[in-house]
């Protein structure tokens, strides 16, 4: 039998408001308002074919929602949030679906706006450098337009195939080459919003800065929580002459840590600088037969870009610093071929590690990149007291943590640990002076870990910013914020 629409589901031991009733009892007047507003194939109300929208990326967490709208352009988004806004109700905005914090997690009485059909390229300006797409356009899909003219985008998240550029402004996504390049806020000139009224703004442009407040900054990273983003505009990059990567293993993750310290404190910043333990190696290997180190406890992914003579220069340096720390093995790729092959290892990680568990939860923290020794050392202390096994796969070069833990959801007690283990990992890396996220968003999965990170006044000062945007908290809501404090927000604004 299938689930009513509205039934409330949820799966693990997360705590959601309860949903607004006079929404729910007024579910089939809303839908016919949608579909008066909007082709009939683009609003989505039967239950079983919400069934793909009730999560995203953290699958534990499950919430089918009131309807799914699917607009084409920025004009039906805005329709649609006029009428939510006028009638009070919720709103999640959507991409891929791809994310990892439970950004898009629905609520039994939200509205999902999908932007997976806004996937058109608008413009590209060689001359400028930029280009201007659509929100639902995936990562991989900017530098599938302009590679033909010897151009790229350069944020590369692993999910490049399938997120999109909307959600990576969202969630301020990076990536393996972000370590030189930067991550999604380097990387953008403008935006094109729908508030929660439905006013439509243009944010910035095709130049370098834009006059006035830094809406740009304030929007990326917002997580969906002060406007729909309809539109981007990005940076795209000359391609390098040719890039080369490498490989070194160690005996211990903490060696491995010290190794890329030893490399960032050189004044050396290579293209990618990856870090993977012994389940990842493993797990990796055994999916992309890539030729990785057996044998090793940890493995570095060092990349470098430029001419050939550029290439061997800063090789040469790397491997000298690497040599400092006994390394077990170095492997420098001589051909193109061999450097897809180590990367399609590295790219196909998180699908790689589910092959070994059912289930894991990909951690994504923050610290100094002096401090990732003595992190690694704690973490698998944890591991040990937790009984649980953890796989690191994680962009080393700027301390951007991806602990993969790994447990049954099947198992009520495993799931609890490793929620657990995930909230002391996270707490860690504040202690260690980083923070609790660096581009997958707080969404659900780090809500209540924010009072770790920062003041009650430092809180209270985003809130006033979320209701300045939107003054009902409708705009994807019981995210970011601790629940309690928001609810209570939310409610003095009725």
């Amino acid at each position: 039998m299938p689930r009513p629409a509205g039934e409330i589901i949820l799966t693990n031991m997360i705590n959601q408001p309860e949903p607004k009733a006079e929404i729910l009892a007024r579910r089939d007047t809303i839908v016919a308002a949608f579909r008066g507003m909007l082709p009939p194939e683009a609003v989505i109300a039967e239950p079983i074919r919400l069934r793909p929208y009730e999560t995203d990326g953290l699958s534990a967490y499950r919430q089918p929602p009131l309807a799914v709208v699917l607009p084409e352009t920025t004009e039906q988004v805005a329709a649609v949030m006029r009428y939510c806004h006028a009638e009070g109700i919720r709103v999640v905005p959507r991409g891929a679906g791809t994310s990892l914090s439970g950004g898009a997690l629905p609520m039994a009485d939200a509205v999902v706006v999908g932007l997976m059909k806004m996937n058109r390229i608008l413009d590209i300006d060689y001359a400028d450098r930029c280009a201007t797409v659509q929100a639902g356009v995936t990562n991989i899909g900017i530098t599938d337009a302009v590679q033909g003219r010897g151009f790229f985008y350069a944020p590369d998240p692993s999910s490049q195939l399938a997120c999109m550029i909307g959600g990576n402004v969202n969630m301020n996504s990076g990536g393996a080459h972000c370590l030189k390049y930067g991550v999604t806020a380097n990387n953008l000139l403008g935006l094109k919003i729908v508030t929660a009224e439905g006013d439509v703004l243009n944010i910035g442009g095709r130049h370098l800065d834009a006059a006035g407040y830094d809406w740009l900054g304030l929007l990326t990273g917002s997580e969906g929580q002060l406007a729909v983003i309809t539109e981007v505009t990005v940076r795209i990059l000359r391609s390098p002459e040719g890039a080369r990567a490498m490989l070194a293993a160690f005996r211990s993750n903490e060696i491995a840590g010290a190794c890329v310290d030893s490399i960032i404190s050189s004044g050396i910043i290579p293209v990618a600088l990856e870090f993977m333990d012994r389940p990842a190696i493993h797990a990796c290997e055994d999916f992309a037969h890539a030729g990785y180190p057996l044998d090793a406890e940890a493995m570095l992914i060092i990349e470098v870009e430029g001419s050939s003579e550029e290439q061997d220069a800063l090789l040469a340096r790397i491997r000298a610093i690497c040599e400092q720390h006994d390394p077990i093995s170095m492997k420098v790729s001589q051909s193109a071929e061999e450097s897809l092959a180590i990367w399609k290892g590295r790219k196909g990680a998180f699908g790689a590690i589910g092959r070994i568990s059912p289930d894991y939860l990909c951690m994504d923290g923050v610290i100094p990149t002096s401090r990732l020794p003595e992190v690694l050392r704690r973490i698998g202390e944890m591991g040990d007291v937790y009984g649980l096994k953890v796989a690191n796969i994680f962009h080393a070069g700027d301390g951007n943590l991806h602990p993969l833990i790994m447990f049954d959801a099947n198992d009520p007690e495993s799931f609890r640990k490793a929620e657990q283990f995930g909230a002391d990992i996270l707490k860690l890396c504040v202690e260690m002076g980083g923070c609790l996220t660096g581009e997958h968003g707080v969404g659900v999965e780090k809500r209540d870990l924010m009072p770790v990170q920062f003041k009650a006044e430092e809180l209270e000062q985003q809130r006033r910013i979320k209701t300045a945007f939107d003054p009902d908290w409708l705009l994807n809501p019981n995210k970011v914020f601790p629940l309690a404090a928001s609810s209570e927000r939310s409610a003095r604004t009725h």
